[in-house]
């Protein structure tokens, strides 16, 4: 597996004494100084790509090149290398648990910073392992069966993780999947369509369970159903006119049983693009399953607000997480 490290928690923090850092530096070469602080920025996060070269299944070469735009937001389009993106905490913080993080953006694309590494930098900071996913889409052209890829990397991205907790210092399992908007459906498709892994493989990451010992649904979207479903996910996950099979297959409001995870729910009343009814249906099959399941909802703040900074209580919702997150599975 390709590995490049890549700025992180570190880096940030490191940033905010720069004036600090740069009358210090003042006293080293200028090369020596550019290596030590190139060698800070680089020092904690690390990528993966999820799939060996050439091996990524459902996946055929076409001329479509992978897309980031940086705008307000980074979004990024036309996947066509996942990968995990690792942020570690310090060992000292470090709490054991991991979550993997599917940022969402209607299956068209990731809104990979807003809903993504922003969010993996803040449970840095709590002690908690994040993993931001950077999964195919099902919009594009290199899928061979476009509703396929993006369950097939959000298994692939849980198994490597577990693969590697005790070199991560992760306990194998506390190790999460948490979802935004469609990334939320795709968290919410992998906690109720996961399997125990093959252990007849030669591949000794296939070999790993892909179950998330729990679940973290932001704003999702959990249905397929067109009476409360966010069309756009929707039509680019199944098509417009899916048949009724792959409509309940993906209406995972319908797939929940008992070995579904524990799971967190979070979504606002005024939730124009994806109805609240996606979780409160997602609650009750849950609640009727017997699965342990906390629900926060909200009376304003719309849709796809991110850590809701500035946005009076509903701000509030992170700690709500992080403390549920402490006492899950114990």
């Amino acid at each position: 597996m390709r590995k490049v490290l890549s700025p992180g928690p570190i880096a940030c923090s490191f940033l905010h004494l720069t004036g600090l850092t740069t009358r210090y530096m003042k006293l080293f070469s200028p090369v020596l100084a550019s290596i030590l602080f190139c060698q800070i920025i680089h020092a904690q996060d690390h990528t993966i790509t999820l799939w060996p070269a050439g091996k990524a299944p459902n996946y055929q070469k076409t001329d479509e090149v992978e897309k980031s735009e940086n705008t307000d937001i980074v979004r990024i389009s036309k996947v066509q290398s996942p990968d995990i993106a690792v942020f570690l905490p310090t060992k000292k913080n470090s709490t054991g648990q991991a979550v993997i993080i599917c940022p969402g953006g209607g299956y068209a694309y990731l809104s990979y910073n807003w809903e993504g590494t922003d969010v993996a930098k803040l449970l840095n900071a709590k002690g908690i392992t994040a993993i931001v996913l950077k999964s195919r889409l099902p919009n594009s052209k290199s899928n061979i069966t476009p509703h396929l890829s993006p369950l097939m990397d959000a298994k692939r991205a849980m198994r490597i993780v577990r693969a590697n907790a005790d070199k991560w210092g992760i306990k194998q399992n506390n190790i999460g999947i948490m979802g935004f908007s469609a990334g939320g459906h795709l968290a919410s498709t992998l906690a109720t369509h996961f399997d125990e892994g093959d252990r007849n493989s030669k591949d000794s990451i296939e070999q790993q369970s892909s179950r998330p010992d729990f679940a973290v649904l932001v704003y999702p979207v959990i249905s397929m159903d067109k009476k409360i479903t966010h069309m756009g996910s929707h039509n680019n996950l199944i098509g417009e006119n899916a048949d009724s099979t792959l409509t309940n297959l993906y209406s995972n409001e319908l797939q929940v049983t008992k070995q579904t995870p524990p799971t967190f729910l979070l979504h606002s009343t005024d939730d124009k693009a994806v109805p609240v009814e996606n979780s409160l249906r997602f609650y009750q099959a849950l609640k009727n399953n017997g699965v342990p399941v906390e629900m926060h909802i909200f009376p304003t703040g719309g849709h796809g607000f991110g850590l809701a900074l500035g946005k009076g209580s509903l701000e509030s919702w992170t700690d709500l997480l992080v403390t549920w997150m402490r006492g899950v599975n114990k």
